[in-house]
């Protein structure tokens, strides 16, 4: 390689590192001016929200969180299916108005912090954020994939904007010997990246399997989960219930109700601090769990009612339960 083709390569590098910062003090500031603006106002439009479990969890509800314990009049765009997690500990709406999207996962899978939806709930998103934009009051539009995974999410957690409440205070309705199991499935939106699935989330369980070795030990066994997003082949037996359904009113309680959430690495093991209920990690293939430091990261941040318990085989599932 000769001298002029290294020099534009440094240049170009050079290029490239100013440009980055650019866009980072911009965004920067960007937030910084929203959130200044809306703690002034005291109001603001969120959304739309179409994205995956986890980072409802993880980012956006903790955040929309925080802001309505600021006392933060809130217009929000989401998931219907997603509206019990947004109250407070006495039971009333974090949001002053939510536009309610139908659950359209069916038809399309979500990624990251939105989705492809179909043109009927897109006419909806549009207008949503047309109004937004013509609003004069703050607007944080999280479409910019760029934007939201690299920089937003990294600000809420820096600056500690969040706020988890805990939902265990309207939810849960029992004190049951019980435990909870997630027998999550990969996301179908990405059928090209099945080793970065494999290494984030791990191989697939035999969760028949699973739900027997936790029947030994605690009087009922939800398994339990969105249909679209649970694998699962058997039916309900003893003292194992299927509940794949997608109320979360009724997955909270369980989850709230219960002594355990069992999942593997999946946006389902934010719920822990929500519920006030121990999560256990169950990885199979290695006991290196991709990208599980980002998620201890978010975690952290959300709370430390509960620390992750981590298992990679079966006799380490059964030796945590029996301490139980």
């Amino acid at each position: 390689m000769g001298g002029i083709d290294i020099l534009k390569k440094i240049a170009k590098s050079v290029l490239y590192f100013i440009e980055t910062a650019h866009t980072r003090v911009k965004w920067e500031l960007n937030a910084w001016w929203l959130f200044l603006t809306t703690m002034i106002l005291k109001k603001c439009a969120y959304g739309p929200f179409t994205g995956e479990f986890g980072h409802l969890l993880g980012h956006n509800l903790p955040f929309i969180s925080y802001l309505h314990s600021k006392g933060v009049k809130i217009h929000f765009c989401g998931l219907e299916i997603h509206t019990p997690f947004f109250i407070d500990e006495n039971g009333d709406p974090t949001v002053d108005k939510y536009i309610s999207i139908r659950d359209f996962y069916a038809e399309r899978a979500p990624s990251c912090n939105s989705a492809d939806v179909p043109n009927d709930v897109k006419a909806l998103t549009r207008e949503f954020i047309t109004k937004s934009k013509q609003a004069l009051s703050p607007y944080w539009n999280n479409e910019n994939h760029e934007y939201y995974f690299y920089f937003f999410r990294w600000w809420v957690l820096r600056n500690r904007f969040i706020k988890v409440y805990d939902l265990s205070k309207t939810y849960k309705t029992n004190e049951e010997n019980s435990v909870v199991i997630f027998p999550r499935k990969w996301n179908a939106n990405f059928p090209s990246q099945t080793l970065v699935q494999l290494k984030n989330n791990g191989e697939a369980w035999d969760y028949f399997e699973v739900s027997k070795c936790a029947s030994k030990f605690f009087d009922k066994v939800y398994v339990i989960g969105h249909p679209v997003f649970c694998e699962v082949n058997f039916s309900s037996f003893d003292n194992v219930e299927v509940l794949l359904i997608a109320d979360n009113s009724l997955i909270l309680e369980k989850c709230c109700n219960s002594k355990l959430i069992i999942s593997q690495h999946s946006g389902s093991v934010y719920l822990g601090e929500y519920t006030n209920t121990p999560v256990l990690i169950i990885y199979k293939g290695s006991r290196s769990i991709g990208n599980i430091e980002i998620t201890q990261q978010f975690k952290q941040g959300l709370g430390t009612r509960h620390e992750f318990k981590y298992a990679f085989n079966f006799e380490e599932i059964e030796n945590h339960l029996k301490q139980i």
